[in-house]
């Protein structure tokens, strides 16, 4: 049970081996920055390091908790990130397949509205505008 923050790409396989070994299910998602139809050519999140971990850590143990979690990892990346590279990835294993599906997606909203992380795009002119909080990511969390 784990979060880690770091600015290096991490290798999805490598980090799901021998996870959730003892558990009946394992479910893995990764989040990749996207193209937006031309107009992005890198990805630049900054966070508050210390705040930023403690806050994945106490998210991580309450789905843990409230979904009766094996096992769980959230792995996020911060600094200038390319198109196509891995941004984040959350892992989570449980006795049941629906509860590692559900803990899974709980966890995503939360990082998609909650998480303390700044995103900014950036162009081909250069940087742009910090991306705001979109409504369906807090009505996706709402649902919990």
């Amino acid at each position: 049970m784990s979060a880690r923050l770091q600015s290096e790409i991490f290798d999805i396989g490598t980090e799901l081996r021998g996870f959730g070994a003892d558990a009946g299910a394992v479910v893995a998602f990764s989040g990749l920055v996207r193209d937006e139809g031309g107009r992005l050519t890198a990805l630049e999140i900054e966070h508050y390091p210390g705040m930023t971990e403690k806050a994945l850590t106490a998210y991580g143990a309450q789905a843990a908790e409230r979904f009766g979690l094996a096992d769980w990892r959230i792995i996020h990346r911060h600094g200038r990130l390319g198109v196509g590279e891995p941004i984040m990835m959350v892992a989570t294993a449980a006795r049941h397949r629906k509860a590692a599906f559900e803990a899974a997606e709980y966890l995503m909203d939360w990082l998609k509205s909650r998480a303390p992380f700044w995103k900014r795009e950036i162009g081909p002119e250069g940087p742009g505008a910090w991306v705001e909080a979109r409504s369906e990511d807090e009505d996706a969390l709402a649902r919990w």
